[in-house]
């Protein structure tokens, strides 16, 4: 079965590629991935797929997700003809006719929403279009693309949920988001020490990223949040914001110190942690997640305050870990495990 595009040619570093728009059934049909150290064939410069991504991409789509970037590829198969006069690219819909050089995960995802809905075969995609690259052209395309086009910082990422259509948001990041805010807020622990996008650099303070990614874990789906009935935005946004006034009332007039761990990633992260494995199922045992019954918990010395000094030389996952033991050497559960049954 024959097909007949327009094109548009465009010339890069010496190479010819063809711009067009196909469907998506006809893109997975005629295109695969040659991977590296597994098919022979010249131009195989792909990885092995992911299987959970690709189910991912497949529920994007379904959701009603957009793919505005070309997939590219690598024409190899001789049954393509190219009218530059016309400005049409004609090719017969064979299977592996095309390597993929950049989108196999794309195209893979929409292999299967097509098979979960059909109407998907309809489905348009920019397509930049290569013929018969050699193995070095396709592995210095392949690296233009996943090295030199750095993908966009988190921090942008989660505060565009903000605004962005709910179908294609991550609703955990996007709920971690808005406790963030609330975290930023005048009177808050955290307030303007949340670094949100467009800011002036500065020294101190915890990226949006870095706070998202902290909080996310406990308030996702079947999270530590979830497990106990802390479901809704307004409580879990109370009880780590009492977490946190509880160490604010130890650390006093040095809370918002630059040397204060606490107003960094790590500190932020490893506090994040306690909190989760530590504090909540305190809390639940006492049924009071209010910063009075977790100073009760945290019975933080003057010299056992940390500073960011204590961190120097240490990693990140490091210096986490050094924070979570720091906060769980004053923390006094009341139990012993003389009192467990067995």
């Amino acid at each position: 079965m024959a097909a007949n595009h327009p094109f548009i040619k465009i010339r890069q570093q010496g190479r010819d590629f063809y711009l067009t728009n196909l469907p998506a059934s006809v893109v997975t049909e005629v295109s695969y991935a040659s991977v590296r150290g597994r098919d022979q064939e010249k131009g195989a410069v792909q990885r092995v797929l992911n299987t959970r991504r690709i189910s991912n991409i497949k529920d994007f789509a379904i959701n009603g997700g957009s793919f505005p970037n070309s997939i590219v590829m690598n024409w190899v198969k001789e049954n393509i003809a190219i009218d530059e006069e016309s400005k049409v690219l004609s090719f017969e819909i064979e299977p592996n006719s095309a390597q993929l050089i950049d989108g196999q995960h794309r195209v893979a995802g929409l292999k299967e929403a097509i098979a979960e809905n059909v109407e998907f075969a309809n489905y348009e995609l920019p397509v930049a279009i290569y013929v018969g690259l050699s193995t070095k052209e396709c592995a210095d395309i392949f690296l233009a693309i996943n090295t030199e086009q750095k993908p966009v910082h988190r921090s942008l990422v989660f505060d565009l949920y903000e605004i962005a259509d709910d179908q294609i948001v991550d609703q955990a990041a996007a709920r971690a988001r808005d406790i963030a805010v609330e975290l930023n807020e005048s009177g808050a622990p955290y307030f303007n020490m949340i670094k949100f996008p467009g800011e002036s650099p500065r020294k101190g303070g915890v990226a949006l990223s870095t706070v998202v990614s902290a909080i996310k874990p406990l308030i996702e789906p079947n999270g530590i949040f979830d497990q106990v009935g802390l479901s809704t935005l307004e409580n879990q946004s109370k009880a780590i914001v009492n977490f946190f006034n509880a160490i604010r009332n130890v650390y006093g007039d040095t809370w918002y110190d630059r040397q204060n761990v606490f107003m960094y990633a790590a500190g932020f992260s490893g506090a994040m942690d306690f909190l989760g494995k530590r504090i909540v199922p305190y809390c639940v045992k006492k049924k009071s997640f209010s910063d009075v019954t977790i100073r009760e918990a945290l019975q933080i010395p003057q010299s056992g305050l940390i500073f960011q000094k204590e961190l120097s030389g240490k990693g990140g996952t490091e210096a986490q870990r050094y924070v979570f033991k720091s906060l769980d050497d004053s923390f006094v559960s009341g139990e012993s495990a003389d009192e467990y049954e067995f």
